[in-house]
């Protein structure tokens, strides 16, 4: 993607960064919104022109869910991978697309869910990918102040214990 290295890629990259900075670079950051979302579409276009060139007919319904999924995709694989680097990003969100079809697949396995039910379904992995990492940071954060906590009274019990020592040792002399 050597477009994005251009004056104008750049500068629609460092608006999506921190559009404050580049307003006040006198940048005109609502034109380079509309460029970046323009540009996005007509490659969304292009996609959808190939598909249905590609399979030779064109319905209307064929794109739907595919936000979600990408959505799904991107959320599950963040929170399990997390983004560090840009190639992490990327095998965070091709794994989170696989985690995403696999527990699908099981979901459908269940007896008590139906395929009609797939949009529930889908609705209730998002779910659970946007809550389960909060939940699980929350909990990270709390063994980390009890461990904090723990260490602290175990220093003071410590120095506690040394004065004691200190002072027994003053009086026997």
């Amino acid at each position: 993607m050597t477009g994005f290295k251009t004056e104008v890629g750049l500068a629609i990259r460092a608006t999506g960064d921190n559009k404050k900075m580049i307003r006040s670079l006198s940048a005109n950051t609502d034109t380079l919104v509309i460029v970046g979302l323009g540009f996005s579409n007509a490659l969304v276009a292009f996609s959808g022109a190939l598909i249905a060139q590609y399979a030779k007919f064109a319905d209307i319904g064929m794109g739907i869910g595919m936000i979600i999924i990408g959505l799904a995709s991107v959320i599950i694989g963040e929170a399990v991978f997390g983004t560090k680097t840009i190639l992490r990003t990327t095998f965070a969100v091709i794994a989170g697309a696989i985690i995403y079809r696999i527990v699908l697949g099981l979901a459908l396995r269940v007896d008590l869910l139906d395929t009609g039910d797939m949009k529930l379904i889908t609705a209730v992995i998002v779910i659970c990918a946007l809550i389960l990492p909060q939940y699980f940071e929350k909990r990270r954060e709390k063994n980390r102040k009890a461990k904090r906590l723990a260490e602290r009274q175990m220093e003071h019990e410590h120095l506690l214990l040394r004065e004691g020592n200190a002072i027994a040792k003053a009086q026997s002399d």
